[in-house]
């Protein structure tokens, strides 16, 4: 027998035609026990097999991140909405062509951000250029939520570095590509931000939250509060954009009112260098 075929290559191959052969485009698919239940959308639907679907979710990423040798991650968080420098000033000249007053006061505010887009790519060149020379074992493998803005941003740094970046997308009503700069065979989609979030705990050797919106907040908070509460080992967390979070969140309030102790803000740190960023992460750990 050739060693090259498995006995479960054909049945495999069989029991996918058979679900392709039960698609209808468009029409729902109709409970059907004929269907094989592996290969039986109707059924992995169902609300039933929802713990079925969270298995699927966390084993599909993680077996592929472990056969490519991820094992160390720097997540980046950020903002989706935040432009590269050039976008931003295309951005504004037009608004500013356009004479509409609206527009360009939320150009002007884009382009402003556009230095954090810029900062979070010299971050992901930073981290690249590190692992470029390492072994895969001492690699770290920058890691985001695949989609726009500081996301990009940060993979993009790692492809002009010439290193391989993780992206972890969502997906939502409104369907976003993964960005361009991610290694394909490192883009993963997730359907409950749950199993997202905990992917992006499970490799994370440290964490770097750029300003942004409600994800970017629900992110670090999570993580703070699972090595807050000793459920996830100490990592380096770095605000990056101080006057941002500053104006944002004040956690020193928190301690005033006997919410967190004292020593809870050392869980964090702030700066506005990528270097600074980067050279947190060496201290903590030794590198």
């Amino acid at each position: 027998m050739d060693a090259s075929v498995t006995l479960h290559d054909s049945k495999l191959a069989d029991a996918w035609a058979t679900l392709q052969s039960h698609g209808g485009g468009d029409t729902p698919l109709e409970p059907d026990p004929q269907r094989l239940a592996f290969a039986d959308p109707e059924f992995l639907l169902r609300r039933e097999t929802r713990g079925i679907r969270f298995q699927l979710e966390l084993m599909k990423p993680d077996l592929g991140q472990q056969a490519h040798g991820v094992e160390n991650t720097v997540v980046v968080f950020g903002s989706a909405r935040f432009k590269s420098e050039a976008d931003a000033q295309a951005q504004l000249s037009e608004a500013q062509a356009s004479g509409n007053a609206q527009a360009i006061a939320k150009a002007t505010t884009m382009l402003r951000n556009a230095n954090y887009y810029e900062q979070a790519r010299t971050f992901g060149k930073i981290v690249a250029n590190y692992s470029a020379t390492k072994a895969a074992k001492d690699k770290l493998f920058v890691c985001t939520g695949g989609g726009p803005g500081i996301m990009e941003a940060a993979n993009r740094g790692v492809f002009e570095a010439g290193g391989e970046s993780v992206g972890l997308s969502i997906a939502l009503p409104k369907e976003e590509k993964p960005n361009p700069y991610v290694t394909p065979a490192l883009t993963y989609k997730f359907h409950y931000f749950a199993l997202r979030k905990m992917h992006f705990m499970m490799r994370a050797k440290a964490l770097v939250a750029f300003p942004g919106g409600f994800g970017t907040l629900d992110e670090l908070f999570e993580t703070l509060t699972l090595i807050q509460c000793k459920k996830a080992k100490p990592v380096p967390i770095v605000l990056f954009g101080t006057d941002y979070w500053k104006r944002l969140f004040n956690p020193e309030v928190l301690v005033e009112e006997g919410a967190i102790n004292a020593e809870d803000l050392n869980l964090f740190q702030y700066t506005d260098d990528p270097q600074v960023a980067w050279d947190a992460i060496v201290k903590f750990y030794g590198l």
